[in-house]
């Protein structure tokens, strides 16, 4: 039934769900199966009726899960990321300090942690002390410094641990970065009883004022031009409130962590930055962008997270500078064959609409570099197909002999071995009127390698030495004093230095493109990235700079 979809489909798949209302299952994979099948159900309906029947099955599938919870070989597979997170179920997780933090604030009933002392007792008796008074006259000399009975002394109780340390973290004063190296540097692994929680994949659902049902069968693939998404009318967005923001956030951070997945903007949000765009057939985006204390030095970050008819079903990412942006873009397990190409085609709208960007690229990671299930999947000629190209010429060439070779013989299929080497570099969409090609070969990677070169040949390895004097002379080039500047503006002048030092005649610029920098440098620490970015792309000289700076010499094409 998950893949009926047309005449007479609502009351088939209706009378199927009415027979397996109380359905008992032989063996877990069957649970599993029917598991994610009901959610897809769920999010994909024929009518309102199957998404009320397939809640209403999904409601009483914890105490079926309970009965294998015996088994450590089930337990094991239930634990498997494409599965996890499903009601009944226990996730256990290192979390970074932020997402343990608020891991224990909203859900600390559900929320044990285990300490492993033998594996981490140098660290403890190092970090330790920082919140536990007199602990170093113990552990600074002795070999066998009970570790636990001294938490358990400073919290009042074995129960109480957990959230006494994180508290007692929050208390140091320390930069957040050094905050959560430290609380990582102890290994504490977190238990996260999900039991009947609507945080997991089983139950989390988000309220709808009505239910998009799929009477004619879903959008494929080729039923979806980005040029054509890219041309179209604008999107609704609208800014979310400061109520409703925190709980779409929180949502997010709940399905990405049952399922065993940490995102720096889901961890580290920015809520007061929040935006939604119902872009129809029941699809809800939401995007979001950094905390200002997490931000990236150069490039604006965002997050964006999907629901269909109330059910997560996806999360996405796009870090982005002047017109160019990465996006990663995953769709959970049980939801891959779901109009994925349609909702991924809103997605790339909104970003072009919200940020200003016309050209999109692909991570080698999303499309197979040392990622199987990529390989396995296809994924490149899902991008291709959807009118990616390769940047490196040699890896376009080859995409083009693969694509005479279909042409010929349609039953030919791309080998994994040309999969993995197609694999090996970007993949890029271009909309608007801007040259192609320019972002091919660029990488912020490629600008930071570069300042560490620098630092190494002419300040002896030094940093700040490095930063003070990249810094002192960005402003004399440019006329600034910046003294009376806030702490996030000083940093991220000093990030600009580091690549602007790597560019000759930024002297010569005119007064207006000078400006126009400090400008953007002081957009970059301000309350919202978005600006930031729009302003980037106004400014001609500094985008020639990065991709002096950032872009490798363009390969030849194979022969």
């Amino acid at each position: 039934m998950k893949r009926c979809y047309g005449a007479g489909c609502a009351r088939r798949c209706e009378f199927v769900l009415k027979q397996i209302r109380r359905l008992r299952f032989a063996d877990l994979n069957s649970l599993l199966r029917a598991h994610d099948n009901l959610l897809f159900l769920r999010a994909f309906p024929q009518s309102a009726m199957v998404a009320k029947q397939a809640d209403a099955i999904l409601a009483q599938f914890q105490p079926e899960v309970e009965r294998f919870l015996a088994d450590p070989a089930a337990v094991a597979d239930l634990d498997d990321e494409s599965v996890s997170g499903i009601a009944g179920t226990t996730i256990t997780n290192n979390w970074t300090y932020e997402l343990a933090r608020w891991l224990v604030s909203k859900y600390g009933l559900e929320i044990t942690a285990e300490w492993n002392v033998d594996d981490y007792y140098r660290q403890m008796a190092t970090v330790l002390p920082n919140c536990l008074p007199l602990l170093a006259d113990d552990s600074f000399v002795e070999a066998d410094t009970p570790y636990l009975r001294w938490l358990v002394a400073a919290a009042g109780s074995a129960s109480k641990d957990l959230a006494w340390v994180i508290d007692s973290f929050a208390a140091l004063r320390t930069t957040p970065l050094q905050r959560t190296s430290l609380y990582d540097s102890l290994g504490i692994k977190l238990h996260w009883r999900l039991d009947k929680s609507p945080a997991s994949r089983t139950l989390a659902r988000r309220l709808v004022s009505k239910t998009f049902v799929h009477r004619t069968p879903l959008l494929q693939r080729k039923q979806v031009s980005l040029h054509e998404e890219m041309n179209s009318a604008p999107l609704n967005i609208r800014k979310l409130g400061r109520s409703e923001a925190p709980t779409v956030i929180d949502m997010a951070r709940a399905a990405l962590a049952v399922r065993y997945r940490e995102l720096q903007g889901s961890t580290c949000a920015d809520a007061d930055h929040a935006f939604q765009a119902d872009v129809g057939r029941g699809v809800q985006l939401f995007i979001w962008g950094l905390d200002k204390e997490w931000r990236l030095p150069l490039r604006a970050y965002y997050a964006g997270f999907t629901l269909k008819n109330g059910v997560p079903v996806n999360y996405f990412e796009a870090i982005g500078l002047f017109e160019w942006m990465e996006v990663g873009f995953n769709t959970f397990y049980a939801f891959r064959e779901g109009e994925t190409a349609w909702i991924y085609s809103k997605a790339l709208h909104l970003l072009s609409q919200l940020a200003g960007v016309t050209c999109f690229s692909v991570y080698p990671y999303q499309i197979g570099h040392d990622n199987e299930e990529a390989i396995k999947s296809g994924a490149f000629w899902f991008y291709r197909k959807l009118g990616f190209r390769p940047g490196r010429p040699d890896l376009l060439a080859l995409t083009l002999r693969e694509e005479r070779r279909m042409a010929r013989d349609p039953k030919h299929r791309t080998s994994p071995k040309t999969l993995r080497k197609l694999a090996e570099g970007h993949m890029f969409f271009e909309s608007g009127q801007g040259p192609t090609g320019r972002w091919d070969t660029f990488s912020t990677r490629n600008v930071g390698l570069a300042a560490q070169r620098e630092m190494a040949a002419r300040f002896r390895g030094d940093a700040a030495k490095l930063r003070r004097r990249a810094t002192s002379l960005l402003c004399e080039h440019i006329g600034v004093n910046a003294e009376s500047w806030n702490a996030s503006e000083q940093k991220t002048l000093s990030d600009f230095a580091l690549v602007m030092s790597q560019t000759p005649g930024v002297a010569t610029w005119t007064s207006r493109e000078k400006r126009a920098l400090v400008s953007i440098i002081r957009a970059k620490a301000s309350r919202d990235e978005t600006r930031y970015l729009r302003l980037l792309q106004q400014h001609d000289k500094l985008r020639d700079a990065f991709l002096l700076a950032g872009s490798d010499p363009i390969p030849a094409a194979a022969s």
